[in-house]
């Protein structure tokens, strides 16, 4: 059986990139280099970042954090499973500011881990990027974009192509001086080059995204992602 390793050489990422796609090479000389990511060494708990990915969702980060402290404080722990969120009823649960859908989302999560349906970090670490998608996205409130986002920033897989995501489509839209964004199917098929660095190529798109967005709006700020 495999074992995936968290993270990959950013330096080799980095030249396979530009010799491998002029135009975005371009765009990475121009930029800041983006190091590797330090969550790729930290172990952390899934069902907990699984767990604050739902509370983030359709949030600002100030607003999310906010309703996080909350909860926290509520379940007097900073981290959320299955033992944690029983120590919350529903009422109060709202009462933090958790939505319906959110709290269905928790609660379904929650169980979905004492059934022992949730793998762990450490058996994350045996299963490819397909098997850890096609274990995760049956949670309630959990889909493929908050997945790949948890496969990029904390397990640090290297060929992942978050391919619905708009800043990503943006950012290729941008290298490519296209008049719109590709479609997700279309940016499967320009980013097949980049394989298999498709992690890096994606975080230098938003960075691309972000620096047209600041162009034109300077006072924007960075897009967050789930996992940030």
């Amino acid at each position: 059986m495999p074992h995936y390793t968290r993270g990959f050489d950013t330096d080799v990422a980095f030249a396979h990139l530009c010799k491998r796609d002029r135009k975005l090479g371009a765009w990475l000389r121009k930029l800041e280099v983006i190091p590797a990511d330090p969550r790729w060494r930290k172990p952390f708990d899934p069902v907990d970042a699984l767990a604050r990915a739902i509370l983030y969702q359709q949030l600002s980060g100030k607003a999310a954090a906010t309703i996080v402290g909350r909860v926290e404080t509520a379940i007097a722990s900073d981290r959320f499973h299955c033992d944690t969120l029983a120590r919350i009823d529903d009422a109060t649960l709202r009462g933090c500011g958790v939505s319906g859908n959110k709290m269905l989302a928790l609660r379904d999560l929650a169980r979905r881990e004492e059934a022992g349906e949730i793998p762990t970090l450490r058996q994350m670490g045996r299963m490819d990027d397909d098997a850890i998608v096609a274990a995760l996205v049956p949670i309630r409130g959990i889909g493929r974009w908050t997945v790949e986002m948890m496969l990029m920033f904390r397990l640090g897989r290297p060929d992942v192509l978050p391919i619905d995501d708009l800043g990503v489509r943006k950012g290729a839209q941008v290298v490519d001086k296209l008049a719109a964004m590709p479609t997700p199917k279309e940016l499967a098929v320009r980013g097949e080059c980049w394989g298999p660095y498709r992690s890096y190529a994606s975080v230098y798109l938003w960075r691309i995204a972000d620096a047209a967005s600041a162009a034109k709006a300077p006072i924007k700020a960075p897009t967050k992602r789930s996992q940030d």
